[in-house]
């Protein structure tokens, strides 16, 4: 079960699903320090995130109550309709300028789905991975610590048949290579999300579980994006 209050997902079915995602996460979390500096990089989800309600704002809020006085910041960076290319554009000015000690990257949505009906649109296979190879690079020689997020879902449908499911579990798994390649955590959000929905998507719904259009986190969605994450920061101990 979580290390952070359970008040934070809503009904007893989403802190199952939190504890169960948490066994998938890396063996080594990122350990929390005093003074820390998290910025949370990525695209809509994440700029969404870090409004009232939001992943990111829950997070902060749960930091500031777990540890409040450890003085740990909290920074939202994401920007709509980022791609990993976008992340690679703006990681310096963004991200490096503001000389955080952690970074966690949730991207992948818009590589996959931008690329639907065009590819050139999204991303393609290999400049997903060695974009996300630059990024975190370049953080970790700026001496950040790194937690790469998969891609969760584009469309909740639980039994495979949303149309994007074979591609982004095809850029899931880049992600995780990647986290291998360079030594870094991975927080498994598609594997949580898709574990979830096969519990508490009964009637097979392609919205409306943990998303309101199939991509962008409900409420219930922000919460449980806030609790997976936290699996993967262990709690300040001094």
């Amino acid at each position: 079960m979580s290390k952070y209050p359970q008040r934070l997902v809503g009904g007893a079915a989403l802190m199952l699903a939190v504890a169960t995602a948490a066994t998938s996460q890396a063996a080594d979390p990122i350990q929390l320090n005093r003074g820390d500096r998290i910025v949370f990089l990525g695209d809509s989800i994440t700029q969404g995130g870090d409004r009232p309600g939001g992943y990111v704002s829950i997070i902060r809020s749960t930091l500031g109550e777990k540890h409040s006085e450890s003085g740990i910041e909290v920074i939202g960076a994401g920007i709509s309709g980022n791609k990993v290319p976008d992340l690679q554009r703006r990681v310096d000015k963004d991200v490096i300028a503001r000389k955080p000690t952690i970074v966690v990257i949730y991207i992948g949505i818009n590589d996959v789905w931008h690329g639907q009906k065009d590819p050139a649109r999204g991303t393609l296979p290999e400049p997903y991975a060695a974009g996300l190879k630059e990024i975190i690079g370049k953080l970790q020689k700026a001496g950040s610590r790194v937690l790469l997020c998969t891609p969760s879902v584009i469309g909740e449908k639980q039994d495979g048949a949303n149309p994007l499911d074979a591609k982004l579990d095809q850029y899931a798994e880049l992600s995780r290579q990647v986290a291998a390649e360079t030594s870094v955590p991975v927080c498994d959000l598609r594997k949580a999300f898709v574990e979830y929905l096969k519990t508490n998507n009964p009637k097979n719904a392609d919205r409306g579980i943990l998303t309101g259009d199939g991509v962008h986190l409900n409420e219930a969605g922000n919460r449980f994006v806030a609790e997976t994450m936290l699996e993967s920061l262990t709690p300040v101990t001094k």
